[in-house]
């Protein structure tokens, strides 16, 4: 039960026993993220002072050279992960491959693995503009004690046990579900603690917000260009509202609260689409459903993809249910050659 003035830490405690695996160690995985989570937020907002200071290009103490933030957010969230030894694997959109970790005697016995964008939206940092993290968790499929594989990351959305996501902006948020629901802390930055502040956040049916980069409208299928032509259409409820900030999380997150769909299409020029489907979508559609939206390819649900590489990429539509539902429409009357 959600209560006011809760802080993040008492609140996983609380609602550990909703776990199917109470081992504990699903919350000490989740602690690990809040805690990267303060280290990166710590960067993202100093970021704005590395033109004036100079610090680009400088070298360290070490002789190393000053790190990009995406590179410093990738390393946060490994580093952190794995000196716990939480997780028996982790998965990066920063990394080719998957990280198998070994535990202090060689074997691991932990029973998760975690995907990982860990800094979704950076083109936006130059221009100081909301950037987040999305993470993904999955309980593994191979024995435990022996090394993790493709296998334990190459499962579908719908096995997933957490995901979550931070959002860096106004205020730092960490919004994250287990399976009973999504809920939202802010970060109170004067004493470094995450309080409840969104319990139990819903998408509503329907909104008034449409999220695509239009910019690329010519490339789309024709299923997506005929929604956004309804979505702006003048009618009792509509034209919707263009809002497109570029950055996954920070459009997920306006939608959520606001009522909106959110469209990454496949293009001519990206066929497969361009988000990815471990680190962004699954995560993304599972919090998405857990707070009563919906996410699909255009035509299948998100969730029920088989995945068959790491990096795969596909077209994400993602929001308020009514509004999603309206976009497949859409999508299936263009591809049986019906389109308006």
């Amino acid at each position: 039960m959600a209560k006011q003035n809760q802080t993040l830490g008492e609140f996983i405690i609380e609602n550990q026993g909703e776990f199917k695996y109470s081992s504990g160690e699903l919350s000490r995985l989740i602690n690990s993220i809040r805690l990267a989570a303060k280290v990166v937020n710590h960067e993202v907002n100093k970021a704005g002072l590395v033109d004036i200071l100079g610090a680009a290009g400088d070298t360290n103490i070490q002789g190393e050279d000053q790190q990009k933030l995406d590179v410093y957010a990738n390393e946060a969230f490994i580093k952190t992960l794995t000196n716990r030894e939480i997780v028996c694997g982790i998965a990066s959109e920063e990394e080719d491959d998957f990280i198998t970790i070994k535990g202090r005697n060689e074997l691991n016995d932990n029973k998760y693995v975690v995907l990982i964008d860990p800094l979704d939206g950076s083109s936006n940092i130059d221009v100081n503009v909301s950037v987040g993290t999305i993470f993904s968790v999955y309980r593994r499929i191979t024995p435990s004690g022996t090394p993790v594989t493709l296998e334990d990351f190459l499962q579908p959305g719908n096995r997933q046990v957490a995901a979550g996501y931070i959002v860096y902006g106004t205020s730092t948020m960490i919004v994250y579900t287990t399976g009973h629901g999504v809920n939202g802390f802010t970060l109170n930055p004067a004493i470094g603690t995450y309080y409840l502040s969104h319990p139990n956040m819903k998408f509503p049916e329907t909104g008034s917000i449409y999220s695509v980069n239009e910019g690329n409208y010519v490339h789309f299928p024709q299923g997506v260009k005929d929604y956004i032509k309804y979505c702006q259409q003048e009618e009792e409820d509509r034209p919707y509202t263009s809002r497109y900030i570029g950055s996954l999380v920070s459009d997920f997150h306006r939608n959520m609260i606001k009522g909106g769909i959110y469209i990454y299409p496949n293009t001519s020029k990206n066929p497969d689409g361009k988000l990815r489907l471990l680190y962004e979508c699954n995560p993304m559609a599972y919090i998405a459903e857990q707070a009563g939206g919906k996410a699909s390819n255009g035509f299948k649900r998100i969730l029920d993809i088989e995945p068959t590489e790491l990096h795969q990429r596909v077209p994400f539509f993602c929001g308020s249910k009514r509004m999603v539902e309206t976009a497949e429409e859409f999508m299936r009357k263009a591809e049986k050659g019906e389109s308006n």
